[in-house]
């Protein structure tokens, strides 16, 4: 577990932990070292223009409450934070050159952005480079200066595992959540190790973080926004109340902790400071009375309004508010549950996913077992094999002498192989064990807190971790990749002479090149057929063939087929569209190469009848499946042979008998349609019905947009359906019948008909989209 208790940028455990937009933490002073300035240029546009920049991330940061009501729970952090901070300032105030290689402005405006600075931490994590003070200025003035240049300007922090960039606002790193729950954990884990920081490193008094003078002097104020303790002194010189900050707020410095307090429980000062450093205030005072500490945790209070302890959980943005921003605040029109309810709900998510990767973790233990029972196996069955075929050479005396030590070589190389094998397996296996078990561990000490926001503030992300490490145990992970078994023989019983040709009869046999027959190869409408062979006097054995077809547009090849047939057909493609094809053969000894690639362009309309196997019993069809009546009076539905999921495609169906007014409907409909009612009562169809007089649109049951105007025996009805604008629009008698029926269609679509004994339709297919169509009839309501 004390991998997830690391911060990625110091490798140390974490210090004053914040949230990042990206759900990942950073140690407080890491992240000041790790924040870059943005552009001058880049300053200055519109503010639209910098909100759409990071509109990624302001969903994520508006709904993230501040942390600088820290400051008021403890002493301003010294030492790392103050270094930190004043190696920023440097580089922000002071290294024009670096602010060319430090630019986000060239990243599309995404509100991501990426950086490469030229220093590394000691983690591996790219840190912003120190930049010396201009001449004529002190060191004193360059650090004050570096305290208030993420709040006085415009900055971004990039985090160092998924390396996504997120803009700061005025309250620069303050903006972001501290995670109080991740700073308990890290201190519980220390008390259990018996580590118990800070009882010998906190001051009696706080001193001045800017000091050039030896010893510093004590502090007599303390800038909330820039968390550093000034002396006197040095607070006219690199904090004066003008300018960029003369809007912060500076407050006396806190009391010194008691020294009970000192010695009862850790408190980060020590951990968070250097070996210089005192009066840091303690990030882990939340976490006191979790651990047995004698002072109780402090509970996070509402950014916004101090005074108030989080009560509801706001859904829209996904954090905890209290009730006046419910009631005064910007979430008064979101959607909020109870936070102990939520609380609970997403621990039992955790829980849940939890479950899935401990059965994985014991299935991995038992494989492990399984892989080193192997290993004992191979060993055995190496030695068996070798004590055999040493007795097999040695019958053939002088004869097989030379070609002993081949045979020998042989086997050794294939015991090393699977061995090599096996070995590499239980590494990888034992790697991704120790990780899940690392953060199941993690994990279970987050259930176990009592803080609802606290834990909300990272249930999601550890969630979707949980997950992606179920994920990782894919299908085949924990099975082995070789037997324990030698699949070798030696035949014996060869004549004297053939001696020097003697082998392993399982030796690799390699797969030929496969050749597509082009002449068989062909398309219709929108299925392919294609047909491939062995070059002739080929003696490789052949196990089967694996065919692999791309998207249509260019995209990646895909296997659609895989077996010993060498004619196959695909059907549901797309129409208009060119498809590249390859196969391969493969048998026990491995896959041959590729064939060569062969293109096949499907047709640009479509040709269709209707079918008979998925219409209802009651439908009659013929002229070859393209004319339909029923022998019902209740409606019943028909579909096409065609199925459409891209492209434009017109029918029209001509009607060929109309007797005593009745409603049929065309339109389309999903394959599952029900197809014992009218064509548009459920959810599965769209639809026009239409009798003599008029027609309506009608979508689950839905009639929509009467026209005037129907149809009669010798009328035609077209039926335009265009996926690239996914849109469904009708036409009788070459008029547009009504505005256009269905926006928003998507999906795969079958022409759909639904009629009864009253009616009889002819379908007319293959037609391109006519360019003279009139214009729409209007409806009556």
């Amino acid at each position: 577990m004390e991998e997830e208790l690391k911060c990625p940028v110091c490798g140390s455990l974490f210090r004053e932990p914040i949230i990042l937009p990206c759900s990942h933490n950073v140690c407080l002073p890491c992240a000041r070292t790790i924040a870059v300035q943005t552009p001058d240029g880049e300053q200055h546009l519109p503010q639209p223009l910098l909100l759409s920049r990071g509109s990624g991330l302001q969903a994520g940061a508006a709904a993230t409450p501040s942390l600088e009501h820290d400051a008021a729970a403890g002493p301003a952090c010294s030492g790392a934070g103050g270094s930190a901070a004043g190696g920023l300032g440097g580089g922000a105030g002071g290294g024009g050159d670096h602010a060319d290689k430090l630019s986000l402005y060239s990243e599309t405006d995404s509100g991501y952005g990426s950086y490469t600075p030229s220093l590394k931490s000691p983690n591996g994590v790219r840190v912003l480079p120190m930049v010396p003070a201009p001449p004529g200025s002190s060191a004193a003035a360059a650090r004050g200066a570096a305290c208030s240049s993420l709040s006085s300007s415009s900055s971004s922090i990039t985090c160092p595992q998924c390396h996504r960039s997120a803009s700061l606002d005025h309250r620069g790193l303050r903006g972001f959540q501290r995670n109080r729950l991740l700073e308990a954990i890290v201190q519980r884990y220390q008390q259990g190790r018996g580590a118990v920081p800070g009882a010998s490193a906190a001051a009696a008094v706080a001193i001045c973080q800017l000091c050039d003078r030896t010893p510093p002097e004590p502090a007599a104020t303390l800038c909330e926004q820039c968390d550093v303790l000034y002396c006197a002194a040095c607070q006219l010189k690199c904090h004066p109340s003008r300018g960029p900050f003369a809007k912060h707020r500076l407050v006396q410095p806190p009391p010194p902790p008691a020294p009970a307090e000192a010695a009862s429980g850790p408190t980060g000062a020590a951990q968070g400071a250097p070996s210089g450093g005192s009066g840091c205030k303690s990030p882990g005072g939340a976490g006191a009375g979790a651990t047995g500490g004698s002072t109780a945790r402090k509970f996070p209070t509402c950014p916004e309004h101090e005074m108030e302890n989080y009560s509801m959980y706001c859904v829209s943005c996904r954090t905890p508010v209290c009730y006046l921003c419910l009631e005064e605040g910007r979430h008064a029109k979101h959607e909020v549950k109870p936070l102990g309810a939520m609380w609970k709900q997403h621990k039992a998510q955790l829980s849940q996913a939890l479950n899935g990767v401990s059965d994985k973790a014991k299935e991995a233990k038992e494989f492990l077992v399984q892989l080193k029972n192997i290993l004992q196996q191979i060993q055995e069955n190496g030695l068996d094999y070798e004590a055999c075929l040493v007795a097999q050479c040695d019958a053939l005396v002088d004869a097989l002498t030379r070609q002993k030590a081949k045979l020998l070589t042989k086997v050794t190389k294939e015991r090393e192989h699977k061995l090599k094998v096996v070995w590499d397996q239980i590494n990888h296996c034992t790697l991704k064990l120790r990780q899940s078990t690392g953060l199941m561990e993690y994990c279970l000490e987050v259930i176990k807190e009592n803080d609802p926001s606290g834990f909300l503030q990272i249930s999601d992300a550890l969630i979707k971790r949980v997950q992606v490490s179920q994920e990782q145990w894919v299908k085949g992970a924990l099975e082995p990749k070789v037997s324990a078994e030698f699949d070798l023989t030696l035949d014996s019983e060869p004549l004297l002479q053939a001696i020097h040709q003697l082998d392993f009869i399982q030796m690799k046999c390699r797969v030929q090149l496969v050749l597509l027959s082009k002449e068989k190869c062909c398309t219709r409408n929108n299925s392919v057929t294609l047909a491939w062979r062995m070059p002739p006097f080929t003696h490789s054995p052949v196990d089967g063939y694996i065919l692999e077809l791309d998207d249509g547009a260019g995209g990646q090849f895909r296997e659609v087929y895989v077996g010993k047939e060498t004619l196959c057909t695909i059907d549901g493609l797309h129409f208009n569209s060119t498809y590249n094809a390859r196969v391969k053969a493969f048998n026990s000894s491995g896959v041959g190469p590729y064939s060569k690639t062969v293109v096949l362009q499907t047709s640009d309309v479509a040709w269709f009848t209707f079918d008979p196997n998925s219409g209802h019993r009651d439908i009659i069809l013929s002229n070859d499946n393209q004319t339909a009546t029923c022998s019902s009076y209740d409606d019943r539905v028909v579909l096409g042979t065609a199925a459409f999921s891209k492209g434009v495609h017109y029918w029209e169906l001509h009607v060929d008998r109309y007797d005593n007014h009745p409603d049929p409907a065309f339109g389309v409909a999903r394959a599952s349609v029900v197809k014992d009612m009218m064509l548009g009562k459920d959810d599965k169809a769209w639809a026009m019905y239409v009798d003599n007089n008029r027609s309506w649109f009608m979508h689950c049951n839905s009639h929509t947009n009467r026209t005037e105007g129907g149809v009669c025996k010798g009328a035609t009805v077209g039926v335009l359906l265009d996926l690239n604008k996914h849109t469904l629009t009708f036409f009788i008698n070459g008029q547009q019948q009504g505005p256009t029926a269905f926006s928003h269609v998507d999906g795969v679509f079958m022409p759909a008909l639904s009629l009864n004994r009253n009616v009889q339709v002819t379908l007319h297919t293959g037609l391109e989209v006519p360019t003279n169509l009139g214009r729409p009839k209007l409806s009556g309501n």
